[in-house]
């Protein structure tokens, strides 16, 4: 069994120092989720000056495509999204600190 790094949110230039990719983690804090919609939003406010309802410095966002729950049940899963939606507005929100992002699918190269 792969060995499990364990990582506490939100990150740090050196916790990224410590890992790489296909590394097995264990993320503990907060973290933030979003899809295509929401990145169009952030980014939307941060080109018009407006403040953010969060300091994206050192965030992690998962990418997730929420379904609505089973009847009797709480609540749906919560499954990871594609990845390559949030292309469009990922390189402005790196540059803006945000560390870490969860999806699945490919990336292009502006965000690679």
């Amino acid at each position: 069994m792969a060995q499990v790094k364990k990582v506490t949110l939100p990150l740090t230039d050196e916790t990224l120092k410590e890992v790489r990719a296909g590394d097995n983690l264990l993320l503990t804090g907060v973290m933030y989720v979003g899809r295509d919609a929401a990145h169009k939003r952030i980014v939307e406010a941060m080109e018009q000056g407006k403040p953010l309802p969060i300091d994206i410095k050192g965030q992690t966002i998962y990418f997730m495509g929420p379904s609505p729950p089973r009847p009797g049940r709480p609540i749906g899963s919560a499954g990871p999204t594609t990845s390559g939606r949030m292309d469009a507005y990922s390189p402005r929100l790196i540059a803006a600190g945000l560390k870490g992002m969860i999806g699945k699918g490919s990336r292009s190269e502006a965000v690679k």
